[in-house]
């Protein structure tokens, strides 16, 4: 099983407009985006948080 072809595709949407209706689309599509954006913040601030505690771990008296 491969990728996904247009028909497949197209009938996927057709479902996701049965289910949600056109005029939740762009909402979906929104919210589908702020999430991915937030989820790549928190990586990125995840990666810079790192180092900082690993410093923070090798500094620390014992």
């Amino acid at each position: 099983m491969g990728p996904f072809g247009v028909s497949e595709l197209l009938i996927i949407l057709l479902i996701v407009i049965i289910i949600f209706g056109a005029s939740k689309l762009p909402q979906l599509g929104r919210g589908l985006g702020e999430g991915i954006n937030n989820f790549k913040k928190g990586l990125k601030s995840g990666d810079e948080a790192a180092p900082e505690a690993e410093k923070s771990e090798t500094t620390s008296p014992s």
